[in-house]
Parts: structure tokens; sequence; C-alpha cells
């Protein structure tokens, strides 16, 4: 006579024989011999083996600064071990729920609100981390553990509602704050280049202003030694030429009389002595 078992996927079945565990049984179907002859008892415990979660409701802790809050946990875990998990504690759920609450109401205990409330993820993590180690013991792998709820008490719910109303409020100043400050900045920027452009464009003309300056100064310098250089050449070549030709000479002194004469001067002129030539001599027509 065989007696018919079948362990589903994402179980394990613990052989016992006369209430010893001999055995484990993966997922299949098995037949287990049971004869006249054969007086074993023999027994299958399943186990799941699949990922599953706990909550752990509502624990009320008194934090480090006597605030009483409430809090939930939900916990992740994995049966790694089914003859551990079953054969070491008298129920690994149970024992898991316990350790969990142990371990939140020792982290919770050593600090105050404002910590908590400041980082739930660190609430998780402690408690995960504190309840790893021990967990292994009895084989289940505790993968995460999350804050489900955090409570207050009715007035701090309140309170603190203010005071997250409150932070808000400081917080959209403090954006407002840091736009106009923003705003003031660009528009200073935006005056100050105005300032340096104008700064530059002055200092520009100054420079063309000083080199046109220098520039006509010096044009006119050479203006005057070419009108200098042209007068001299002229004198020279003047000279030259009444050097060469005597009648020039005379041409030129007659004209300075004449126009020493039409300015209304009197004077005496010695033909003789200048060398002008005698006077004629009168002259007899018969």
């Amino acid at each position: 006579m065989k007696i018919k078992v079948k362990v589903n996927q994402g179980y394990v079945g613990l052989l016992y024989e006369d209430g010893v565990f001999v055995d484990i049984l993966k997922p299949g179907i098995y037949k287990l011999r049971k004869g006249w002859l054969d007086t074993t008892e023999r027994e299958v415990k399943l186990v799941d083996m699949r990922e599953r979660s706990v909550v752990i409701k509502g624990q009320e802790i008194l934090t480090a600064d006597k605030v009483a809050i409430r809090v939930s946990l939900l916990v992740y875990f994995r049966v790694r071990d089914a003859d551990a998990a079953v054969n070491n504690v008298a129920s690994y759920e149970d024992r898991i729920y316990e350790d969990v609450q142990l371990a939140a109401r020792r982290y919770l205990a050593s600090r105050d609100l404002e910590a908590i409330l400041s980082d739930r993820n660190e609430i998780s993590d402690a408690v995960r981390d504190e309840v790893r180690g021990a967990a292994t013991g009895y084989g289940v792998e505790i993968i995460r553990a999350d804050v489900k709820d955090l409570v207050f008490p009715g007035n701090l719910r309140e309170i603190m509602n203010q005071v997250l109303e409150t932070e808000r409020r400081s917080e959209a100043r403090l954006i407002q704050a840091r736009k106009d400050a923003e705003a003031l900045a660009i528009k200073t920027e935006a005056e100050n280049a105005a300032t340096r452009a104008r700064l530059e464009a002055e200092k520009l003309q100054a420079r063309l202003k000083a080199e046109t300056e220098i520039e006509r100064a010096r044009l006119t310098a050479e203006l005057e030694l070419e009108r200098a250089r042209i007068a001299r050449q002229i004198e020279v070549e003047a000279a030259k030429a009444l050097a060469e030709n005597p009648e020039l000479k005379r041409l030129r002194e007659l004209k300075a009389l004449g126009d020493m004469a039409l300015a209304g001067a009197k004077f005496v002129v010695n033909l003789k002595a200048d060398g002008l030539g005698a006077l004629p001599e009168p002259f007899d027509s018969e």
C-alpha cells in the first residue's frame, strides 16, 4: 500500500518518520510506502518557500523625548531553510512578528520625534538590519521592512500640521526671496554692463578725439613746414633770378616805389645815385 503526496511549486515537504525529520521533498508527486508489516508512521509538512509579508500592526511606542506614537510595519520575508524554520522555532511567522516588534521598540525609544520624522526610511533600515541576523537562525530571510503607518496623538497631529504649514509657507517665502534676489542680481548686472559699455564708449570717444587732435596738429605742422619750405624755395629762386637778370631787380624797385607812392608816402629818389641811369638830356629838335 502506498500513500500519494503532492508538493506544489513554491513549496517543499518535510518528511517525518515516527516524528523524526528525515528528508526534504521538492515539488512533485511522491508515493509513500505503507504496508501491513510496516508500522512506521510517516507525515509530510508543507512549507511555503515563496516571498510573503506580515504586517506588524499599530505598536504604541514612547520616543526618547516622551512622545507616544503608533507605528505599523510591513515586513517582507522568505523561508530559506525549511528544516530550521519549522523545527527550530514553534512558529517562524510569530517569531518574525515578535522580533520586528521588539526591534522597532528599541530603535524608536532611542530617538526623539524630530529624528524619527526626518527620515522614515532610517526606521525601516534599522529594523530590517537588526532582525535579519536573528531570522537567519530559524531559516528565514528578511528581504525588507517598510513603515506602513506612523500615527501621532490628536493634539500632536494638529501641532505637526501647523508646523508643516509653517514650513511650507517659510519654504514658499524662501523660494520667492531667492527669485527676487536672482532678479535683482540680473538687473544689477544689466545696469553694471550698461555702465561699463557707456564708460568704454566715452573712453573710446576721448581716445579718438585725442588722436584726431594729435593728427590735426601733426598735419598743421607739416603744412607750415611745407609752406616755409616753398617760401624759402621761392626766395632762393627769386634771388637767383635777380642775380641773373638785373632788369628784374630794377622792375622790382620800380614796383616798390609805385606801391609806396600809391600809399601816400613822400620820398626823394636820386636816380643817379641809385644807379638807375642819368636823367635824359634835353633834346633839341632843331
